[in-house]
């Protein structure tokens, strides 16, 4: 027999998209606060990417770092509400990979506000060496926006029907 998926509903919808944008955010905080526990006082080299501690006053690639932070804060905190509202409202039309790339954009920024709203600062601790150290929030806000914008080049399911009688 085969199993049936529940019906999505609004609510089953929204609930994915919180629970998603809060998983992430709680993976963050924890791989931050392990990090500087463990990184404290060491380097860690790990192939590609190395564990190495650092802080970032700023917002992406350390713009604003000379801002001060409660300014900062705000601003962060304002694009997260909008953005939050906006995904809050449109989640029920959206697929399941929209839900999951909202999700993994929502989260980050969430773990990354939360972290900065704490001290002032987001903590980083994946190191390159060609590219700025930066976090798992860092990586769920590229990923849900890269797997976005893919989602809007793929061409739709259902071709949209046009009447060309005139």
């Amino acid at each position: 027999m085969d199993a049936q998926l529940p019906a999505r509903t609004p609510a089953r919808t929204r609930a994915a998209l919180c629970v998603g944008a809060g998983a992430v955010a709680v993976l963050d905080l924890g791989g931050k606060a392990w990090a500087e526990r463990a990184l404290a006082t060491r380097r860690l080299e790990a192939g590609p990417v190395d564990l190495v501690l650092g802080y970032n006053p700023g917002v992406a690639f350390s713009l604003g770092a000379d801002a001060p932070a409660a300014l900062v804060l705000t601003v962060t905190g304002l694009v997260i509400a909008t953005i939050a509202a906006l995904a809050w409202r449109a989640a029920p039309t959206w697929t399941p990979w929209r839900v999951i790339a909202v999700a993994a954009v929502l989260g980050g920024a969430l773990g990354n506000f939360i972290d900065r709203a704490l001290d002032g600062v987001v903590t980083d601790y994946l190191h390159t060496g060609w590219w700025p150290t930066f976090n798992l929030a860092d990586t769920a806000i590229v990923t849900g926006a890269v797997l976005l914008v893919l989602l809007e080049l793929r061409p739709p399911r259902h071709p949209v029907r046009t009447d060309t009688r005139g």
